[in-house]
């Protein structure tokens, strides 16, 4: 089961500012998940995720919102990645 929950919403013309194409993103994870330190190094975890992988395989002019999962507190990394691609994919069709 993956460590979290990916939702893409695509901009609308009018939310989007000149030739705007950037990614945007978003984190929570619950209080459900954890304490303040589960939670905040859950944080850190999908901030270094989406800077690896946002620009190389995000949807342009879109919003990405990351949604933290109690299963994704001891994931390791490497699958959390391979996660977030297969999402990724999932979503660009």
């Amino acid at each position: 089961m993956p460590g979290f929950v990916l939702l893409v919403r695509k901009r609308a013309a009018g939310e989007l500012a000149s030739a705007d194409q950037a990614m945007r993103i978003g984190i929570t994870v619950s209080k459900k998940v954890g304490n303040a330190v589960v939670r905040n190094r859950m944080k850190r975890r999908f901030r270094a995720l989406a800077a690896e992988m946002l620009p190389e395989i995000g949807i342009a002019g879109a919003d990405h919102v990351l949604i933290g999962r109690a299963s994704g507190i001891e994931r390791p990394f490497d699958d959390l990645r391979s996660d977030m691609a297969k999402a990724l994919r999932k979503v660009a069709r």
